[in-house]
């Protein structure tokens, strides 16, 4: 997996983009970063810079992240999950839980709403996740559509514009076959849960679900933000996840 690294304090932070994102889905948080503190981030495989995983499975997916992460030369590792990124590594940390000390999940997805499951319907899925994410006119109805969920300088589907999109879709189908947060409830190590005020209704309906199994959680709701608080609530965020 391809990683950046940004300052070279000893407190370590380790983000997972999300869904059509790479390592870049952090840069905005890079101004905020404390003279204490080093951020990792990586490119998904087959994202960015990254190569492709050796196969298109939950499994080796979550091999490759767990080695990274543990190649980190520091005791402990914070981990933030921008979005479907939260539950790839959560899955890591099922492998390694002794390396992280604490977890931070923005906009995190505990289920997977019926509109992410028609995009991989037998058949027709396909198509119809092309034709709206792969289409230039698809995806400007789609950001159109959706922005209650967004700040109105942000755009949700922007950055499909750029990615590889049989490898976007792997991805889609690997997640919604992702089912069951129990398997998770053990970790107690401190977790932050950060949404956007403005977010999809599946998000804040998860927050209950994630509570549910971490009674330690912290949860925050960012004013003003959607689905993308990095971008759009960027300082209130990084006073979260830096405990500035």
């Amino acid at each position: 997996m391809h990683l950046e690294r940004y300052g070279s304090g000893p407190e370590v932070y380790f983000g997972l983009h999300g869904w059509s994102g790479d390592h870049r889905t952090f840069a905005p948080l890079l101004a905020y970063l404390p003279a204490s503190a080093s951020l990792y981030c990586a490119d998904l495989p087959g994202c960015g810079r990254s190569p492709a995983p050796p196969r298109w499975e939950l499994s080796a997916i979550t091999d490759e992240i767990a080695a990274t992460i543990s190649q980190i030369e520091a005791p402990a590792v914070t981990l933030i999950g921008n979005c479907s990124g939260a539950l790839f590594g959560l899955m890591a940390v099922r492998r390694i839980e002794s390396k992280f000390r604490r977890l931070i999940l923005i906009d995190p997805f505990a289920y997977w709403p019926w509109y992410f499951k028609v995009f991989v319907a037998p058949g027709w899925g396909r198509y119809a996740y092309y034709s709206t994410f792969a289409n230039p006119i698809g995806r400007w109805l789609t950001n159109r559509s959706l922005r209650h969920r967004r700040a109105a300088e942000t755009s949700l589907t922007q950055s499909f514009a750029s990615v590889n999109h049989e490898v976007v879709y792997r991805y889609l189908v690997m997640l919604t076959g992702i089912e069951g947060i129990e398997r998770f409830e053990r970790f107690r190590m401190p977790i932050d849960i950060v949404y956007g005020a403005r977010t999809f209704g599946a998000v804040k309906r998860s927050v209950a679900r994630w509570r549910a199994i971490w009674p330690q959680a912290r949860c925050w709701e960012l004013a003003g933000a959607g689905h993308l608080p990095i971008e759009e609530a960027t300082a209130r965020l990084s006073e979260i996840i830096f405990e500035l």
